[in-house]
């Protein structure tokens, strides 16, 4: 690969060029930097919009001809979803209109036609508001001699209240699911013909709040018997916060925890001036007494770790591979080697969890397989330093180094069941927080981002469960009574049996 000759260049003489290109034709030096420019604007694009796969990294004539990148497994492709696929789809059955089962076949008049096991499916999407609003008109009858006046009853339809739960639940779910700031839904519904001003939709959300406490209560109850524990944390902005007297620090973090237990996973998200060392030893707060230390997944960086309570700490492998994506460019043949073990690595996990490896199976697979994988990449990694072949000052240096700092900690998943090998659920869970961010742009108060925290902690936990967020935040309103008897009959991965159980009439 012919490397690219670096010419310093700014934007004004970039305009200048472009213009006078316009009336006359450039000159070699001036068409050169032009290109220089933006070639170096389209490679920038591209590595912004990279997945970090190896294939797409390295130059391509350093990466290893005919060798699969499994560093990260590849994308769902984009097709047409089977009917199956929707769930919360209203499913209407459409029987034949003349023929039946057990009628003779019209076709060959000697057979009997019979039932198939699987319909033929269409599937027709229809465009609704995100929120509709009903008017009942009742009917009045003024009587002329006296005066009174008679009204129509409201139907039972209407509800008790102007606001449906499942009205409460869609604000919460587009807000702090997907992002969407109240004011733009404010727009949305006012040119839809149905206005629902922002401070109503917070102030709906604000006294839902309060019973889902219950339910938030219990799920951090749970999160802190997990026997693997993921935190990161990420910046956020809170307009009016009053620190704690004697707290001189400056930042606001959301940080989010992810808690593996059993075969639940819980996320819970807190913002604030402490960082995610500390939210999660006020988790494990209540972590049985009689329990092991869990398994603490993050990255290096210290006020991811908790003080006053004991954890196992793992440290994240693809933040030690992101450092040397970071300088692939530079540095391709020994990148090319770190990365393609590193993937490697990354397929016999995925390996173990397309067998469903128990975790112990899983600590002797790895360590059979991916063992001597990375016995050989700390060797390597030394004699890099060692012997001078790299320079320790260097990108690719500070990156060996962050590996040989920390080489017990990344490789733990060698030598303890169950350890993960990388903190990728969490961050995927902080774009939760990222996307609200990004779009609200910040908190008033240190009550709203509990209020944000809490629906986005619930929504997600959902989605991990793979249970509908709309459903249950429904369901969690109407049974708000049975909520402060039982938060831990109303998690996502039991309320639906719980709603059975109540559906069904007690024995006599």
């Amino acid at each position: 690969m012919t490397k690219r000759q670096r010419v310093d260049v700014n934007l004004d003489e970039l305009d200048q060029i472009i213009d006078r290109g316009q009336r006359a034709p450039l000159s070699e030096s001036e068409g050169g930097k032009l290109k220089t420019a933006i070639h170096a604007m389209a490679e920038r694009l591209l590595q912004k919009r990279s997945t970090e796969k190896t294939s797409a990294v390295l130059p391509s004539d350093t990466a290893s001809a005919g060798k699969p990148d499994t560093s990260e497994s590849a994308p769902a492709g984009h097709g047409r979803n089977p009917a199956a696929a929707f769930r919360g789809a209203n499913k209407i059955a459409v029987a034949h209109p003349t023929l039946h089962s057990g009628d003779t076949c019209p076709e060959c008049q000697r057979g009997k036609l019979y039932h198939q096991k699987e319909p033929a499916t269409l599937v027709r999407f229809v465009g609704h508001a995100p929120l509709e609003a009903t008017v009942f008109e009742m009917e009045r009858l003024r009587c002329n001699a006296c005066g009174e006046i008679f009204t129509a009853d409201e139907p039972e339809t209407a509800g008790p209240a102007k606001y449906d739960e499942t009205a409460i639940a869609m604000i919460a779910l587009l807000k702090y699911g997907t992002g969407v700031p109240f004011n733009r839904l404010e727009r949305l519904q006012g040119q839809l013909g149905m206005p629902l001003p922002a401070a109503t939709q917070w102030e709906l959300l604000a006294a839902a709040a309060i019973p889902f406490r219950l339910a938030l209560a219990e799920l951090i109850r749970q999160a802190a018997q997990g026997h693997v524990m993921h935190n990161d944390d990420t910046s956020m902005r809170i307009l009016r916060l009053i620190r704690e007297p004697g707290d001189k620090r400056t930042g606001i973090f959301t940080s989010g925890i992810v808690s593996l237990v059993g075969k639940w996973t819980i996320a819970l998200f807190f913002t604030g001036w402490k960082h995610a060392g500390e939210n999660i030893a006020e988790v494990l707060k209540q972590r049985a007494y009689d329990l092991p230390a869990p398994i603490q997944m993050c990255d290096a960086l210290s006020r991811n770790t908790p003080k006053g309570v004991e954890t196992l700490i793992a440290n994240c492998l693809a933040h030690g591979r992101r450092q040397v994506v970071e300088v692939a460019t530079h540095f391709p043949e020994e990148c090319r080697y770190v990365l393609e073990t590193l993937g490697e690595v990354y397929h016999n996990d995925a390996v173990s969890r397309e067998r469903d490896l128990s975790a112990e199976d899983r600590l002797h697979f790895h360590q059979e397989h991916s063992g001597p994988l990375m016995e050989g990449l700390h060797e390597w990694m030394e004699a890099q330093l060692a012997e001078h072949k790299t320079e320790p000052n260097s990108g690719l240096g500070k990156a060996i180094s962050y590996f040989l700092n920390h080489w017990l900690k990344l490789t733990l998943f060698l030598r303890q069941a169950g350890s993960p090998i990388d903190n990728n659920i969490v961050e995927r869970a902080l774009k939760k927080a990222i996307l609200n961010r990004r779009n609200a742009l910040f908190y008033k108060t240190l009550n709203g981002a509990g209020v944000g925290d809490l629906f986005m902690s619930l929504i997600h936990t959902c989605e991990l469960n793979h249970a509908n967020p709309f459903d249950y935040l429904t369901e969690l309103q109407r049974h708000a009574e049975e909520l402060k008897h039982t938060p831990s009959a109303w998690m996502p991965w039991n309320y639906r049996d719980t709603l059975a159980r109540l559906a069904t009439p007690s024995a006599a």
